[in-house]
C-alpha cells in the first residue's frame, strides 16, 4: 500500500501530512516517521486530507502519538479525515478523545489561540 509523509515545523507544533493508505504493512514506516520529526513539547497535527484509508495498526500508532505528546504537555490534533479513517474515528470513539478539526489551517489556528500567539 502506497503511503506518502510530509511534514512541516511550525513555531511550537510539527504538522504531518498522511496520504495514501495506513495499515499493518505500513504502519511501522509511520511510527518512525513521526520518531524521527517529532520534537518532544511541540504540538503534533495530522493532516489527513489526503488519506483514504486507515486501519487499527495506524490508529494504534497514532494514538501512540497523542500519548507522547500529551506526557511532553502537548497534544495530538486531527484533521481533514473523512472517508473510511473518519468512520473509524467514530467507531473508536478517538473523536471524543482528541481535538479534530475540518483543515489543517483550523487546528493550527486552534494551538496558536490556545498559546496565546
Amino acid at each position: 500500500m502506497l503511503l506518502t509523509l510530509t511534514h512541516q515545523h511550525l513555531p511550537g507544533m510539527s504538522v504531518i501530512a498522511v496520504a495514501g493508505e495506513v495499515d499493518r504493512t505500513n504502519s511501522a514506516q509511520l511510527a518512525d516517521y513521526i520518531g524521527r520529526i517529532r520534537r518532544p513539547g511541540d504540538h503534533v497535527v495530522f493532516d489527513l486530507a489526503e488519506l483514504s484509508f486507515l486501519d487499527s495498526s495506524g490508529l494504534h500508532v497514532m494514538l501512540a502519538c497523542a500519548r507522547e505528546c500529551g506526557a511532553d504537555g502537548a497534544g495530538l490534533h486531527l484533521a481533514a479525515a473523512r472517508g473510511a479513517p473518519a468512520r473509524l474515528f467514530t467507531i473508536t470513539g478517538v473523536e471524543r478523545q482528541l481535538p479534530m478539526y475540518t483543515t489543517a489551517e483550523q487546528a493550527i489556528t486552534a494551538i496558536l489561540t490556545a498559546r496565546g500567539s
